[in-house]
């Protein structure tokens, strides 16, 4: 197969490629340890070329686009946030395109930009009347569900991608037209490591208990706040109530389920994970405790999104 498109997406602490076939199938694929952290200002060029340079020489005149925080600030160059709502051509309209001169990489080469949505605030407060959301790279997956699933422009539905910081999506007409941010596995990571719960848990990661973590799930619906079902974990160590091995996934539990008491989700609702194969296991079993099903459309999301993106460029 010919490639067509090199994709990229360049994180915090990872750079994946992949040179994609102009149906979007994977001819090969890459991963470093070079996230954008690890690279100096003006060494993005170099940084690309020595991980991709091989790619682009067999292939002269070769699109590329990339994802990710490689957009952001302190990334290679910053590209701008597209306002929500936004489809696939908003995005293609608005690359970032890097400029000749910076770097022998430079020709056929665009960031995908973040998408933006302001969210209500304080009604009388000037600058806090509304609330900004931001993401980069999760765009980018949402549209590749889009295409993997095959949804079409009159159905609506629920993206939902678990992490650091998750993003609840909503979807319609095939265009996300808003997103929510919750801090998910970063308050986990804290209470887990920082706060006096971590006296509590082994030092060790534990293995994961399903019916532990469901019963932390089913806690933090039926509670009025992670500030005061957090504090369980302790108390029900102190009380023999649950083991030490099982404290770890109630935890866990607890903080999705939080995550999960905030939505207005009903069982009718189309709810769609774009998750790892071990997030994807807990909020299938968190939404189950709501009474929802959800669909996954496989790894290979943020290639297909890419591939969705270049097919709308006239180039």
């Amino acid at each position: 197969m010919k490639p067509a498109l090199l994709a990229v997406d360049w994180g915090t602490s990872t750079l994946r490629g992949a040179l994609l076939a102009a149906d979007g199938a994977v001819i090969e694929e890459r991963a470093f340890a070079r996230g954008i952290l690890t690279v100096p200002a003006d060494g993005f060029a170099d940084v690309f070329d020595e991980c991709f340079g091989d790619w682009r020489a067999a292939t002269p005149g070769l699109l590329c686009l990339m994802v990710g925080m490689v957009g952001s600030r302190q990334g290679w160059q910053e590209a701008a946030y597209c306002a929500c709502p936004a489809g696939f051509a908003d995005i293609a309209e608005q690359l970032s395109w890097i400029a000749p001169g910076l770097g022998s990489s430079a020709g056929r080469i665009a960031i995908v930009p973040g998408l933006c949505c302001e969210r209500e605030g304080l009604i009388d407060a000037t600058t806090l009347a509304t609330l900004p959301d931001v993401m980069r790279g999760e765009e980018t997956q949402v549209f590749g569900a889009l295409q993997s699933l095959q949804l079409q422009a009159t159905q609506d539905a629920v993206m939902v991608l678990p992490g650091t910081h998750s993003k609840w999506v909503q979807v319609t007409g095939g265009r996300i037209t808003s997103f929510t941010t919750f801090m998910t596995g970063e308050c986990y990571a804290l209470l887990r490591q920082n706060s006096i719960l971590a006296r509590t848990l082994s030092a060790d990661e534990s293995p994961f208990i399903e019916s532990a973590f469901v019963q932390g799930v089913q806690i933090a619906l039926r509670g009025s706040s992670l500030l005061q079902t957090a504090f369980s974990v302790r108390t029900l160590a102190l009380f023999d109530r649950l083991s030490a091995e099982a404290l770890e996934s109630y935890l866990s539990g607890l903080v999705i389920g939080e995550e999960l008491r905030a939505q207005s989700l009903s069982a009718h609702q189309r709810v769609v994970l774009i998750a790892n194969a071990a997030l994807t296991q807990r909020y299938q079993l968190a939404l189950a405790q709501c009474g929802i099903t959800c669909e996954s459309p496989g790894a290979q999301v943020t290639w297909a999104g890419l591939s969705a993106i270049a097919q709308t460029l006239h180039l």
